[in-house]
């Protein structure tokens, strides 16, 4: 799969135009979704010396992107009659998303196993029922031991 990732508020938290720490195990999720055949695209509002600050960031930590701020590494306006700010790809990883930015743990479930938030919410709503449902022995049969 194609994902696109944001920079400020998702691999890193938002210090724009400085570079913020990075958010707990955003590099490691990334190398290993890209060991696992995924292409990664850099997502951001950055732009220039901002942006190449934020690509050499990302390659000291062993990260380098599929392409950066565009769909493939050589595309360019006027070598693409389809040129669209807007990324082809399957999926955006960004700390815009309704719902804001999950952890990268979460992240890195939803993207290996496909899954949507829906199928979070159901896998959660059933493990709470399976706790409801679970019997527990009343006060007073823990307490004696008696059925």
């Amino acid at each position: 799969m194609v994902i696109a990732v944001d920079f400020d508020g998702t691999i890193v938290k938002h210090r724009y135009p400085e570079i913020g720490p990075e958010i707990p195990f955003a590099i490691e999720t990334l190398l290993k979704l890209q060991d696992e055949g995924h292409k990664l695209i850099l997502w951001s509002v950055r732009e220039g010396e901002l942006l190449d600050e934020a690509v050499e960031w990302c390659r000291a930590r062993g990260l380098e992107f599929y392409a950066v701020n565009r769909d493939y590494p050589e595309e360019k306006v006027d070598n693409n009659n389809h040129f669209s700010r807007k990324l082809k790809v399957g999926l955006f990883i960004d700390d815009r998303n309704l719902g804001g930015l999950p952890d990268w743990g979460t992240i890195y479930n939803m993207v290996h196993n496909r899954l949507t938030y829906e199928d979070l919410i159901n896998h959660y709503e059933q493990e709470a029922e399976q706790q409801i449902n679970v019997s527990k022995p009343s006060f007073w049969k823990r307490l004696t031991g008696r059925q």
